[in-house]
């Protein structure tokens, strides 16, 4: 037992520059590539998470204007149907006020026009009593003459 441990001793005596030169190397490595290679995926990993964000951002920005202008867009129709409701409500209230003139005038007209046809039948009346009157009193005279006068020509004395 005595020579496995000795040639144990001279294996592990023999592997010490294999765990030095293992050392150094790691330690190099370290030192020279993983730390550098560290340092740039951080960067690169910010750079990206940066971008992203940046991305978010924008999109958020984005849809932000988007709602604002959708917000804009809804005014201003609701605007225009307003103004177009109260220029409906103008020309509806013209109308009616015309239509009111209208019938004023026309009533008007209708009311001169009844006193003027009260007024022709109220002389056509006394036209008529007068000649009605007259033409009694031929008939009463006539009537009344004796047989044997004549009736001039012309009808009336």
């Amino acid at each position: 037992m005595d020579k496995v441990l000795h040639q144990i001793g001279e294996l592990l005596l023999g592997s010490v520059p294999t765990i030095l030169l293992f050392l150094l190397t790691w330690a190099m490595y370290n030192f020279i590539v993983h730390r550098k290679l560290m340092a740039v995926l951080d960067e690169r990993r910010a750079k990206t998470e940066g971008a992203v964000e940046k991305a978010k951002r924008d999109i958020a920005a984005a849809e932000s204007k988007a709602a604002e202008y959708e917000d804009r867009i809804h005014q201003a129709r609701q605007a225009i149907l307003k103004a177009a409701e109260e220029r409906r409500r103008q020309i509806m209230d013209a109308r009616t006020s015309t239509l009111a003139e209208a019938k004023a005038a026309a009533e008007a007209q209708v009311k001169a026009a009844r006193a003027g046809l009260e007024k022709e039948v109220s002389e056509a009346r006394t036209r008529l009593q007068g000649e009605a009157e007259s033409l009694a009193a031929v008939i009463v005279r006539t009537v009344v003459r004796p047989a044997g006068t004549a009736v001039p020509a012309g009808g009336v004395q």
